[in-house]
């Protein structure tokens, strides 16, 4: 099983150290960021996988439990909070576990645990992509279409679909952007935009602001360019 990615969200320091202190003893979490507040931790994920957030209700601006509401595509959720009254609405928007502070090490593993779980079956029971060395496979039209690396152009996400471009048909299956991307091999496979994933052999130019393929020109994003650039152009750059 790979690695389960997790943010901590808490507007105070020892609260996210705490958190952060039994993470690091359970081996199959890693951090991938830590946030004093809702609004730059939702920022975050709408870029990045991530699989568990470590959340904080009562926190300035936006707390917790409306952070749930507003995200359209919610990783598994654990609530670490002092106050014990919001557990009913809390397990209402589905969150995988409430923990009161303190927290102890044993009932923070019991609630990790159980998003190891889910997520093994999550792994398990989702159709829409497996892979493997030289391909991947999607749902698509009522069955499995086999998809080879090299044959993929770029793929674009509408929402909670994602098209695929070959040279000569496209493929729709149920899935985000951000789900395909993190099954794709990073060395093939570049995000240029929040919609856009490009294969970084088929590309012929870099603007400023776009990539071209020949046939087809896609956007760049400010967001996405120096990460791109320093990626994937810079160590095969030729200069005087």
């Amino acid at each position: 099983m790979s690695l389960l990615k997790y943010i901590i969200v808490d507007d105070e320091p020892l609260a996210r150290e705490g958190v952060r202190i039994n993470a690091q003893q359970i081996p199959f979490l890693e951090e991938a960021g830590s946030f004093e507040n809702a609004f730059k931790a939702s920022e975050f994920i709408s870029e990045n996988k991530v699989d568990i957030i470590f959340l904080d209700i009562e926190m300035p601006g936006l707390n917790g439990l409306d952070f749930i509401r507003s995200l359209s595509s919610k990783p598994f959720v654990i609530l670490t909070t002092a106050y014990p009254q919001f557990a009913l609405e809390a397990f209402e928007l589905d969150v995988i576990d409430y923990l009161v502070k303190p927290i102890k090490f044993e009932r923070f593993y019991k609630a990790v645990f159980k998003v190891k779980e889910y997520h093994s079956l999550k792994e398990k029971a989702y159709p829409g992509l497996e892979s493997d060395n030289d391909h991947l496979f999607i749902k698509a039209d009522r069955q499995y279409v086999k998809l080879k690396y090299d044959d993929i152009d770029f793929i674009k996400g509408m929402k909670d679909y994602v098209v695929i471009h070959t040279e000569n048909q496209k493929y729709m299956t149920a899935m985000n952007v951000k789900t395909i991307y993190s099954k794709l091999p990073p060395k093939l496979f570049a995000r240029i935009s929040r919609s856009y994933i490009v294969q970084v052999k088929k590309i012929v130019s870099i603007g400023n602001d776009e990539i071209s393929l020949g046939n087809s020109v896609l956007p760049l994003g400010p967001s996405y360019k120096e990460a791109f650039i320093n990626d994937y152009v810079k160590s095969n750059l030729i200069t005087r």
